[in-house]
């Protein structure tokens, strides 16, 4: 389509369906989400468990639960290569975004274990919201946004509870700007596909 008949509506139509496209992808591959956000849970959730109820000194060890999420992620990684197709530009915008978390996230780490963990959850559950925030607009989809600004909430509301309670604050954190709408949107297009299967 040359550039005098491609009109506003046609424009507008065309972001449209690359929005659409990027979705069914993000929702093909929110596995690598699901993994690394349950990952978290159990870290979560598991650190608090051994640091609180069974007073266990070495209760960092269940992050090294990161290792499994690293390696799922890198076998599905692997497999789903070789049968990549053309991605649109909002796709790769969600991939640089995605993969500038992963990179922030490794770095947090490197600086938390020099200057104390006990103020990384606070600004963990920051990039939690940020990265299902900006997911959130770029595929106009409401479910992140609102588990972003709920994130947000907590993060602030992290910084101000003990170390402790921080634990369970990320896990709920990660619950809702993750898990539950990283499983509404695949749920929305495993519908959509059974629909289109049935009517074929």
């Amino acid at each position: 389509m040359d550039n005098d008949s491609f009109s506003p509506a046609d424009s507008l139509q065309l972001i449209r369906s690359m929005i659409e496209k990027t979705r069914q992808e993000f929702s093909d591959n929110s596995i690598y989400f699901l993994v690394w956000g349950w990952g978290a849970i159990i870290g979560c959730i598991g650190q608090f468990i051994l640091k609180v109820v069974y007073q266990y000194p070495y209760h960092y060890r269940i992050w090294f639960i990161t290792f499994i999420c690293l390696a799922i992620t890198i076998g599905l990684g692997i497999r789903r290569k070789q049968q990549q197709k053309v991605k649109t530009y909002v796709g790769e915008s969600m991939g640089y975004l995605w993969n500038g978390m992963g990179i922030s996230f490794f770095t947090a780490s490197i600086i938390f274990m020099e200057i104390g963990w006990q103020y990384c959850f606070p600004f963990f559950i920051l990039f939690y919201g940020l990265g299902t925030f900006v997911s959130g607009k770029i595929l106009q989809y409401k479910p992140f946004v609102y588990g972003g600004l709920v994130a947000f909430s907590l993060a602030i509301a992290a910084a101000w509870s003990p170390y402790d309670y921080q634990m369970l604050i990320a896990a709920l954190a990660l619950l809702v700007s993750y898990i539950i709408p990283g499983h509404m949107l695949q749920n929305r297009y495993r519908k959509t596909n059974r629909i289109k299967n049935s009517n074929t």
